[in-house]
Order: structure tokens, then sequence, then C-alpha cells
């Protein structure tokens, strides 16, 4: 046997070591040195001026650790709330690092965990968690409607973190009541479990139940952003789409680009969305339909460019001019303009037989300190985010009127409660090139997203690296339904190779990848380790060097998917588990060793080629 494929039991010097990294990264235990953190009620206080309001309190008790309060603000007359936050503060006793729906990195810098949320935009929750990834401190807002600005930080002075929920700090219609729950878990549970159990909880509410989602949501797609930009040209995506089929890929998003000649990746000529670029999209969609592939449509739901023929139908209309990109955001409280961009849907569905739509920038609908917050001169709604609402649930059920199994994506940011109403595919923000920056995206869309499809960025990369670092991108997003973007055509064999192995990989392990016990190791750190598991078999993408701990007995197969540089795989095996065989392949799926083992309880080091794979199957 050579040297580079033995499996050995590693030196007894470095068990403590890597048992500290297991024990600090793996969060297998829910103990923690220090009790929960007391709170009630009484620790909260509202700041502002309540003009005519007047606050109620009630507290619901839930369970032990888990408590909801809600607060009820009422006025004799309609009256236009003023900015007011509810606040409180504990000390800051075992915490190292914090969670929240933005798309930014850094977990551990408490000054920036504070998010904003709207419909359109993130989601109302914050998640204060120790070294172990248990959750100490998570609260969480039941308004994911209106702005809501959550924040939290460490105030130096007494080690304590100050947190609040601020409401009415845009352009708010007048009202006569405002009613909100805000939800505080201190539980000793895991923070993702923390999370799964706040999104349930919106889930529940009236008005937030999400959009079923179809069975083709959750198939491997290639995009055409990355690989063309606005430079569409309808042969060269057929080339691509047949070797997309091919290797794998069930369905086709045809990005920005169809609707304009234009290319200078501006919006000044979009709103009137004519396939000026594919003057012949039936065609076009017929064509990847005999290809036994689906067909998803980009639009940008809120511009009208300056120069587009519609710009003056809808004149007095607008919200805002966007002078960097030459477009105007419309204003959804007019029902002409919700039935304009309705109507465009439900045209290009019923003309080009489409099977779903990418809708992008929905964030753009908001008030500005200009907006007229009345429902008046044309608007049936005083409120932008309720008209909004509005706009997106209609469309939605009006297009699944018309086709009940059709795919609707947003992108990050535009994610939470209610954007799991309006579609049923969230995909991870723009990183084009970057698999960490893709990995932790797609995971803090899989805490949230509950079964909403929740994509990949479009991953690419160059055609000149090493087959190996390629597989990076893919490897990196396998915890999520890929999104390929690269020239298939153009590509050398063996890229071409290496994304057909762990395409069909995650083809023939979706079930475990999607729908299995879910768990995301040390956000702080950006995710240095997922693993997934179901049906008796787990699945572990290894992103950093540190043990993968084998410890369930229920669990006959594992894989680990060795997503980094070195070739060093250490198993931490704490339950005897008997013969089982290893199977060893490089990132084009050759099998590079195959052995039986008895594996018994320790530490053994295995040679995984980087971006390969290790298969252990039990063989009891």
């Amino acid at each position: 046997m050579s040297e580079r494929w033995k499996f050995r039991i590693v030196s007894p010097v470095i068990i403590l070591i890597c048992f500290v990294s297991v024990t600090s990264a793996n969060a297998r235990s829910t103990g923690v040195p220090f009790e929960r953190i007391p709170f009630d009620l009484s620790r909260v206080k509202i700041e502002g001026d309540l003009k005519s309001f007047t606050p109620a309190w009630e507290t619901q008790i839930i369970e032990d650790g888990l408590q909801v309060f809600i607060l009820t603000l009422r006025s004799p007359r309609p009256d236009v709330p003023a900015p007011i936050t509810v606040a409180w503060n504990f000390p800051s006793l075992d915490i190292s690092a914090f969670w929240n729906s933005d798309i930014h990195p850094d977990k551990v810098n408490y000054y920036k965990s504070s998010i904003t949320s709207r419909a359109s935009s993130q989601a109302p929750v914050i998640t204060l968690m120790n070294i172990a990834d248990i959750n100490r401190f998570t609260f969480a807002c039941s308004d994911a409607l209106n702005k809501v600005s959550l924040g939290c930080y460490l105030r130096e002075e007494d080690a304590r973190f100050y947190c609040s929920l601020k409401f009415f700090d845009e352009m708010t219609p007048a009202m006569t009541e405002y009613r909100v729950k805000i939800r505080i878990d201190t539980r000793n549970i895991p923070f993702y479990a923390a999370l799964r159990d706040v999104t349930d909880w919106w889930a529940a509410q009236e008005n937030y139940t999400p959009a079923p989602v179809p069975e083709h949501a959750r198939l491997p797609m290639y995009s055409t952003w990355y690989s063309f930009h606005q430079n569409l040209d309808v042969e060269e995506v057929m080339a691509d789409c047949r070797i997309g089929k091919e290797i794998g890929l069930e369905a086709v998003i045809v990005d920005d680009g169809w609707q304009t000649l234009d290319s200078q990746r501006g919006y000044a000529y979009t709103g009137d969305w004519q396939p000026e670029r594919i003057p012949d999209m039936r065609e076009f969609v017929d064509r990847i339909h005999k290809l036994d592939m689906k067909f998803l449509l980009w639009y940008s739901v809120p511009f009208i460019g300056e120069h587009a023929r519609n710009v003056e139908r809808f004149k007095g209309k607008y919200l805002r001019y966007w002078d960097g990109q030459g477009a105007y955001v419309m204003d959804t409280r007019y029902p002409d303009v919700r039935e304009f961009i309705i109507n465009t849907y439900e045209k290009a569905l019923e003309d080009w037989n489409l099977d779903g739509f990418k809708l992008d920038f929905i964030g753009f609908f908001r008030a500005t300190d200009e907006t007229k917050m009345t429902a008046e001169e044309g608007r049936d709604y005083a409120s932008v985010n309720e008209a909004v609402d509005r706009l997106m649930t209609d469309i939605m059920a009006r297009l699944r009127g018309m086709k009940p199994d059709i795919m609707v994506e947003f992108r990050q940011r535009y994610i939470g409660p209610l954007m799991r109403k309006y579609g049923n595919m969230f995909r991870a923000c723009d990183c084009p090139n970057n698999a960490v920056v893709n990995r932790y995206r797609t995971t803090d869309l899989r805490i949230l997203s509950g079964n909403t499809a929740v994509h990949s960025d479009m991953f690419m990369w160059h055609t000149d690296e090493p087959v190996e670092s390629a597989a990076l991108q893919i490897l990196n997003i396998l915890f999520s339904v890929p999104q390929l973007s690269v020239r298939l055509v153009q590509i050398p064999q063996n890229h071409l190779d290496m994304a057909r192995f762990w395409i069909g990989y995650w083809k023939a392990n979706r079930h475990v990848l999607l729908d299995g016990e879910f768990v995301p190791v040390n956000p702080g750190a950006v995710y240095p380790m997922l693993r997934a598991t179901k049906d008796g078999k787990t699945i572990v993408g290894l992103y950093n060097d540190m043990p993968v701990v084998c410890d369930d007995s229920s669990v006959s197969k594992i894989d680990v998917l060795n997503a980094k540089r070195s070739e060093a795989v250490v198993l931490d095996v704490q339950k005897d588990m008997g013969a089982v065989q290893m199977d060893v392949y490089d990132c084009l799926g050759r099998v590079q060793k195959t052995e039986k083992k008895e594996l018994h309880r320790g530490l053994y080091k295995v040679n995984v080629p980087s971006s390969g794979l290790l298969q252990i199957a039990n063989l009891r």
C-alpha cells in the first residue's frame, strides 16, 4: 500500500488539540457554563414620543426560556406615529458571536449585528450565541411587513448588550392601532434550532404562509448571467444547454439582456419588456423544452427606464428616480401600476409558455421622505409596504392560477417571512468566482428559509484554473441547489467531467443535502464545516482542517467532501463503528483507493485528494 493512501491512528500527542477543535466547532453538547440569561417584561422600556398612542403589554410564556411579549398601541383618533424604540439590556454572559440575515461574513463584531427588515428585504431577527454555537439570546419581531430596525451592541463601559427594535422611522400612514409580537428565546439549544423555530413561528402567522415549492425548483440549473451577461445569443445558449442537460442541469434561467439591445448593464431602456434581442422568444422556449429542460426568465420588477416607451404612461406614479441607472421606481399603490406589472408576467407566461420567473430588485419598493402616505389621487393604498404585499401576493396567486407549479426566484437580500409567500426559490446574492462567499450566503439562507428552495449564486471559474480549484466552486454550495454559469462549450474536458461528477453526486444525494437535518458549524468562522443527516447517511462538507466527529450509531454511511487544499481528513470516532469500507475519489469521480477497515474509538487520518470525496460504509 502506498503511503499516500494509508489509514493510520493519529499520535496521542495531538489528541487534545483535535478534541478542543471539535468541541468548540461542532456544538455537540447543549451544556453551557452559565445559566440562561434572565429576562422578563420588567426589563423592557419604550423610548420616544408616543403622541396620542397608549401602550399596553401582554406576556405569553411558551416554555421555560421562551416567551412572547405583545405590544399594542392605541390612539383615540387616526394619528401618524412618531419613531419609537423598544429597548432592553442584559449582561454579556458566555456570548461570542451573533447571527442575522445580512450578507456580510462578519458574525463576531457586535457593532455590525444590526439589521433592518421590511416586506421585501431581510428578516427581523438577531441571535447571540456562545463559542459552542449554542443560543444565548434570540429576539424576533412578528412584523415582517413594515420597516423595523433591530439593533444589538455591546457597551464597553458595563459589558452589557443593548438591544432595540425601532418602529415607524420611515414615512407611515395614520392609524388608530398597531400590534406587534416580540419573541425572546434564551433556551440552551443550537443557534440554528432557535432560528428554525423563529422561521416556523413566522410561517404560522396569518398572511405569511409560504408558497408551495415545485420539484423542479429543487433541481440544478444553468444561468446565463455570468456566462453571457447582457450579450445573449440564442444559438450559444442552446449549445451550453445541450451540454448542461447531459451533465444533469434541468432548467435554464435567461437573465438580463433579452429585453433590450442595450448592453451597458444599466436599466435606462428597461420597462417595455419586448424581446428585442430574442425576437422569437416562444421558439427559444420550445427548443429548450425539447431538451427536457425548464425555462425561467428574468425581470426587474420596479423599474421603468427613462428611455422606455412606457415611461410617460406612468408619469406621476413613481416613488423616485435612480440616477445612477437612469430608471424610475414605480409606485405600486396605484392599481394600474400593479395591473401593468402583473399583466406583463401573465402575458409572458401565456405567450411564451414559461416555467418560471426570476424577479429582481424588489427591495427598491420603499417610501421616501417625499412620499405622500395617503390613499388618494388614484392610490388605493396609503402604505407602500402594504401595496407591495398586495402586488407580490397577487402576482403569485395569478401566476399559480395559470400554472400551479410556477417557479419564482428572488435574490438575497430579497428574502424573509413574506418573501417566502411571494416565491419558492431564494438565491444567494452575487459573488462571482468566490466559493467561500457562496458557501456562507447559501448557508445563511438555508438557516432561515424552511422548505423554500435555496439556490447558490451562479458559480463560475476561469478556464485555466486547476480542476481541483474549479471544483471548489461546486463543493462549497452542495448544501443548496446548484446554479452553474460558465460557458460549457469552452471549458476543458476535465472541468466538464468534474462538473458532471459532482452534479451527479448532488442529484443522487439531494434528499440528504436538502432535506436532512442540517447542521451549520461556527458562523463566526464562516461555516468551516457543514453537515446533513437523513435515513442513516451523513454528508459532511469539510472546508477547513478540523476533525470530523463520528458519534451517531444510527448512521451507517458517511460521506466527507474534502473541499480544501490539504489532503488530510481526520476522523474522530467516538463510538466503535466496526468493519467499514472506505472509498476515496478524486474531484473527477475516479476511484483512488478502496479498503476495508475496523474503526474503533480514536482518531484516524485518511488521505483524500483536494476537492475529493471519502465514502465510509458500515459493513455490519
